[in-house]
This record gives structure tokens, sequence and C-alpha cells, in this order.
């Protein structure tokens, strides 16, 4: 195993000049006033052990990197008939966009745009009052993270439903084509306050390691999901997690990943560690881009790329 410690130091000082650089996610207010450099990485290995450098124990809101949880939860209720109501496609088009859902009649193309992502928070919601729906998924989160101090930040799910039009229109736009099974004004709210989630670097890396190994979690020896699931859900994170940036995450970084415009990624090297960076300046993408530099420095520095050193 390479010296994690000192490459993670290694990265965090060679960014050092560069915090700052991207543009913060301001369309949700409450984004728009997080400090631009702020920087954090964490690693945590399969075998339980913690690398860590800057601002790495810094909550921030990790967006769309709960889609990454939510579609473990819906796999786990509905198994495979999940991909009834979204599909496993790269999307190529922006995460919110609108025109590629008309023509696709309603079913999302991957459940890491918003549009899936809706579509899987209509599975969860299942069974559930969307109050219900919300404390199951950050009851799993914390037990991913063995954490209980896990939580949504409110301020942020308030300030995203207050800005939400795009998402209340591929909403709406989805139950027209029946393809939401509840009321639009609460699947979004399981959703928004999912996305709310405020989580640390530490405790990212903490709840992504079940994808590191196999689906179990080394960390309290529970198993979380089978190994096959963990691959699949690691292949949807290579091919779908940056939006229409996937493919050239994949051709820098090479490893499975799932961003979120709060500016956090987390990423994944099967059998090796879990990650997760932070640094709120997003690339034109809406990711973040120097977590985005400190994967690519990473991957290369460690040889972790699944296509090969």
């Amino acid at each position: 195993m390479p010296d994690l410690q000192a490459i993670v130091d290694e990265i965090h000082e060679k960014l050092q000049p560069r915090l700052g650089e991207g543009k913060v996610a301001d369309y949700i207010p409450q984004l728009a006033h997080v400090d631009p450099k702020k920087f954090g990485i964490a690693i945590i290995d399969v075998d339980g052990q913690n690398y860590k450098a800057g601002d790495a124990d810094v909550p921030f809101s990790i967006q769309s990197v709960s889609k990454v949880f939510t579609l473990t939860l819906a796999l786990g209720k509905h198994g495979e008939t999940t991909w009834n109501r979204v599909g496993r496609e790269p999307s190529g088009s922006a995460f919110n966009s609108i025109v590629q859902l008309e023509h696709e009649e309603g079913k999302p193309r991957n459940p890491f745009i918003n549009a899936g992502a809706i579509a899987v928070s209509d599975l969860v919601l299942a069974g559930h009052t969307p109050r219900e729906a919300i404390g199951e998924i950050v009851r799993f989160v914390r037990y991913l993270a063995d954490d209980d101090t896990i939580a949504i930040d409110p301020e942020v799910a308030k300030s995203e439903h207050a800005t939400g039009y795009r998402n209340f229109a591929l909403a709406n736009f989805m139950r027209s084509f029946n393809k939401l099974t509840h009321p639009v004004e609460h699947v979004l709210g399981v959703y928004f306050h999912h996305c709310a989630l405020a989580m640390t670097c530490t405790q990212l890396a903490r709840s992504g390691l079940f994808l590191a190994a196999s689906g179990r979690n080394p960390l309290t020896g529970h198993t979380v999901v089978s190994r096959q699931r963990a691959r699949r859900i690691n292949a949807l994170m290579l091919t779908c997690g940056h939006y229409d940036g996937s493919g050239d995450f994949a051709y820098r970084v090479g490893l499975p990943g799932k961003s979120g415009v709060g500016g956090g990624i987390l990423a994944v090297a099967p059998g090796k560690a879990s990650v997760a960076v932070w640094s709120p300046g997003l690339n034109n993408h809406g990711n973040s881009l120097l977590g985005s530099l400190a994967l690519e420095m990473l991957a290369h520095r460690t040889g972790w790329s699944v296509f090969g050193p």
C-alpha cells in the first residue's frame, strides 16, 4: 500500500495556491455563503485506516452525493424492479435537463441526475410518510458511517424547497407520465431533505466504504449489500456519477465517483479504499473543480484507477 498520509498531505499542499477556483453553487441561496477556499480530503482503506488533510472534518452539504445512499435503499426495497422506473445510461445532458425527460416519456436516464433521484425518492417513499422516509435515509447513512451525529441541515432543505422550481417542473412532468406514485410535494420533500444532509469528508468516506469492500462495512463487520450489488452501484457511479462530465472523470480519474453541487465527491477504489473530497468551487459540469483535480492526482500517485495503473 502506498504511503497514503504522505500522498494526501502532498495533494493538499499542491492545491493550496488554487483554493477558491471554480464557481460556488449560488442558485441554492444557503450554499452561496460557503467559503470557496475550503478544501478537505479523507481516505479510509478497507482495513479501517484513516488518512486526511485540510478541512476533512468540516461538515458541508453533500447534495447529490446522497443519491448513492437513496439508490442503495431503493434497491434494497424494490430490487431489480427499480429499473422499471429509472434507466442505467449516462445522460449526456445537464443534471436538471427536462428535454431528455420529454423524449423518454418521463423515465429518467439514470438515478443520479435530478429526475432519476426524484424517481428513486418516490420508491423510497413507498409505504412511508415523507417524515418516515427521511428518517429512514438519515438512519441508513448514520449506520453506514457508524456515526449518530450525522443530520440534515434544515436551512439548506428550506432553501432548496424555496428555489427548486426546476425540480418541481421535473417531478410534475414525470407525474404527468404516471412515473411517480406519490404526490409531487411529498416526493420532493424527501428529495430536498436527503440532498441537505451535512457531512464531513471523514464521515462521507466511511459511508462509502461498503462499496470499496464488496458490500461489507469492514469497520462494523455488517454486510450492507451483496457483492454483486456493490459492483453494480460502482458501475453506475463510474458511468453516470458526474452528470455530463462523467466520461471526462472516468478518463482522468478512473474511479467510480459521485459528485454534488455542494463541492463534495465520494470516490471508490474497489478492494482498496473509500475517498471523499470537498472543495466548493465547481467546474462547468457542476462538479468540484479542485476535488476532481485532487482525485486525479490521487489516482495517479496510487495507481488505483479501475483501468489499471
